[in-house]
């Protein structure tokens, strides 16, 4: 199929660089119509509206050769710029350099569990603004370095929109986010402390978005990248990150089973595809996996579809502790269902009181405190197990992808002091907490 060019740019959006080279990414491949157009600042399809994402050329050769260079590389996800849409020289540059954030053996989660097998937790509280999207942010800043673009923005439920301040800052771009009003008061701080504007919406997530479509196509948008939108192509495959990373962890083998949380669904389809990707490449030994997405029942329009039998994801008006999963019409859910049951996985969901059980039996037994989203994977983690839907012998992973001090509303209700008492060992005693 012939490529085209990429349509063109209003100046809202940037304009299309001619010849811009962004390492082994050769074009943008619509996902619905295999439609494909030069690399640019683009996002949906001409021909059919379907989303755009990025297609390359992987390095060949053999497997052992380029493993060695993997591992070779820094600590961060550009061990990996090989496979991913950025230059070759991306680790001399100014960035928040996320990733390669802990693989932990979980072995007293999984004895409270019932699970058997190896479990593992990907804890990405460990990246620069505690949550997996520096991953994705970190590659979309070298989008807008690429494409000319002088502001960062975002649509964000709170983590996003730290993430690209923090960035911005990092690699001199001005930022201005914008986030649901009503934000969890950790992640408004977050995104505040960097210095660059902070817009709140009155409304839920999806109005945030909804704004934010209007405002690139807009001339006050111009010269701005917004991660989550005309940069998406890009911002997304930082997610594959997680799969490349598991993977090596695990002495370059696939996990069999791994269960993701879902807000648009991204994480869990670009999870999929960099695993497909180490196969195709050799990395890994080609074998069966499973991927199952968790939801909080809040917001669990994809779990709802899945369980239903759907393939369409009927839009649900969000009502959740887990604010940063809450988009009630997630662009990625037809996908997720199809990635679930084509992996032999399922979609499922916990509600609120359950995650909160969840963030604490996880810092109890693993001294991991994950915000609310952790709360939900453990928590259809351990939902799964109980129905029989995941099988509690093989290797299992299950994803944390936040810090809890982002989200502490979740818990102070139910947790807080042992007990207080005179500055005495009398007083200790009568407590109850001498033996």
């Amino acid at each position: 199929m012939a490529v085209q060019a990429a349509p063109e740019q209003s100046a809202a959006s940037g304009s299309t660089t001619p010849g811009v080279s962004l390492g082994p990414a050769t074009t943008l491949s619509c996902r619905e119509c295999g439609e494909r157009f030069a690399l640019g600042p683009i996002f949906a399809c001409e021909a059919c509206f379907g989303p755009l994402e990025v297609a390359y050329d992987l390095p060949g050769g053999d497997p052992e050769t380029l493993r060695k260079q993997i591992e070779a590389g820094p600590d961060n996800i550009w061990r990996y710029a090989p496979l991913l849409p950025v230059p070759a020289d991306v680790a001399s540059k100014p960035n928040i350099n996320p990733g390669f954030t802990k693989l932990v053996r979980a072995d007293r989660l999984a004895a409270e569990l019932g699970i058997t097998g190896a479990l593992h937790v990907k804890d990405d509280s460990g990246n620069p603004t505690h949550s997996f999207k520096d991953r994705v942010v970190a590659i979309a800043v070298e989008a807008a370095r690429a494409f000319g673009f002088t502001t960062l923005s975002c649509s964000s439920t709170g983590n996003l929109a730290g993430a690209v301040a923090a960035a911005a800052a990092r690699a001199g771009f001005r930022s201005c986010v914008f986030i649901p009003h009503d934000l969890e008061q950790g992640k408004v701080v977050m995104a505040a402390v960097y210095g660059g504007e902070l817009v709140g919406i009155q409304g839920n997530y999806d109005d945030v978005n909804r704004f934010c479509s209007e405002l690139i196509g807009d001339p006050i948008g111009e010269g701005w990248g917004f991660t989550n939108v005309n940069l998406r192509p890009y911002y997304a495959e930082g997610s594959k990150t997680l799969a490349y990373e598991i993977c090596e962890q695990l002495g370059w083998e696939l996990p069999d089973q791994i269960v993701i949380p879902i807000a648009s669904g991204s994480q869990l389809t670009k999870i999929d595809k960099g695993l497909k990707e180490l196969i195709s490449l050799g990395l890994v030994e080609d074998k069966p996996y499973k991927i199952f997405g968790a939801q909080a029942e809040g917001c669990s329009p994809v779990s709802r579809a899945f369980k239903d039998g759907h393939d369409v994801v009927r839009p649900q008006k969000p009502d959740t502790i887990a604010k940063s999963l809450a988009i009630g019409n997630p662009a990625d859910g037809p996908y997720v269902l199809d990635i679930a049951r084509r992996t032999g996985g399922a979609v499922e969901d916990v509600n609120d009181e359950q995650v909160v059980d969840a963030i604490k039996l996880l810092a109890r037994t693993e001294g991991i405190f994950a915000e609310t989203a952790g709360g939900v994977t453990v928590g259809v983690t351990k939902k799964l197990i109980e129905d029989g839907k995941l099988d509690p012998t093989l290797t299992t992973v299950v994803l944390n992808t936040g810090d809890g001090l982002k989200t502490l509303d979740a818990v102070a209700p139910t947790t807080g002091p042992t007990a207080t008492i005179r500055p005495t060992l009398e007083s200790f005693r009568e407590a109850g907490l001498a033996s």
